[in-house]
């Protein structure tokens, strides 16, 4: 009889211990998403991977693959992801290299990137203007209006890690406007392969200065930008976002990642179609949010640490900016107003 409750016993133990590791979850499973009625706030919302409508846009050796793709949301819109660029519109003009490792141009300091610009890419917004050099580095891509007319464009939309030279000639006050986007590896997600996950959110991030034909500088980005999102991912729980009149926070959503993103969600705002005019009116969005050099991650970057004296000068020292949010929110625009 003894006998026989302790195999019972040992039978029962065996079970029990076995439906505890049946329940155990580990990194490698994948993230469980909460229902779309936990979203209550103003964005279009859709869920998983985009169709790629245009493959690899720009061609680096060692940088990232460079698709865009279409995804449609619960509204039954349709969204381009991560952004919709002028990237191929041959009529918006390319930004000069500052350095830019992609095509073998790795200049040491500014004056020898200046030495071999070409005067004919400056761009007239005032014939009687003064003439204004922008340095920018963004993480990854940016779009670059004065008084809404296109300036230039990144090079390299994803990586390897390039910075860039504007140069317009216009008269104070004007209003700089950009479009910022942090590209993807895993369409309509936020995502890239990075750090041993598949799935991981990246990060974005832009510093500028621009400076007079003295080489003073004139502006430099920094909180009194003013800054919107307008694509955020990945989001695992709908629940984690919030919005208070325009300003709309994804802080407390995670951003870990994970093996299988396939169910993230994303969140999608319109972009008003004269964002980038002077009498655009962006009195309501939120201002900058800056970044130190440390966060980006730009200390290992020659694209920027060659450039320190301009982007770090310790008279004025351009400040990294973005959204609220620089790992979840990938489609930035930013204005700022030069008096």
């Amino acid at each position: 009889m003894m006998n026989h409750y302790f195999l019972l016993f040992l039978m029962l133990t065996l079970t029990v211990g076995c439906a505890d590791r049946k329940t155990k979850t580990t990194s490698n499973e994948n993230v469980e998403t909460t229902s779309i009625s936990a979203y209550n706030g103003t964005a279009s919302i859709t869920q998983g991977i985009a169709t790629t409508i245009s493959e690899a846009i720009y061609s680096c050796e060692r940088g990232r693959k460079t698709d865009v793709g279409k995804i449609t949301s619960t509204d039954q819109k349709e969204w381009i992801v991560p952004a919709e660029t002028n990237y191929t519109n041959s009529e918006f003009p390319f930004a000069a290299d500052l350095f830019n490792s992609c095509e073998g141009i790795t200049y040491k300091t500014a004056e020898e990137a200046l030495s071999h610009y070409d005067e004919s890419n400056s761009i007239v917004i005032d014939q009687e203007g003064d003439l204004y050099t922008a340095y920018i580095f963004a993480d990854n891509y940016f779009e670059m209006y004065v008084n809404g007319i296109p300036v230039g464009k990144d090079k390299v939309p994803f990586t390897e890690f390039n910075s860039s030279i504007v140069r317009f000639k216009a008269k104070k006050p004007f209003t700089v406007a950009m479009k910022l986007v942090d590209w993807e590896e895993h369409l309509g997600v936020g995502c890239e392969a990075n750090r041993g996950k598949p799935f991981h959110a990246g990060d974005g991030g832009m510093v500028a200065v621009i400076k007079d034909a003295q080489n003073n500088i004139i502006a430099a980005t920094d909180e009194n930008w003013k800054a919107q999102t307008f694509y955020t991912a990945p989001i695992v729980d709908l629940g984690c976002v919030s919005e208070e009149g325009n300003y709309r926070y994804s802080k407390n959503c995670s951003t870990e990642g994970g093996q299988d993103g396939s169910s993230f969600y994303a969140l999608h705002w319109e972009v008003p179609t004269d964002w980038m005019k002077t009498d655009f009116d962006d009195s309501n969005w939120p201002n900058a949010t800056t970044f130190s050099n440390r966060t980006i991650g730009v200390d290992n970057k020659p694209s920027y640490t060659n450039f320190t004296s301009i982007f770090d000068d310790s008279k004025k020292d351009a400040q990294f900016i973005w959204s609220t949010n620089v790992v979840l929110d990938n489609e930035v625009l930013v204005r700022y107003i030069v008096n």
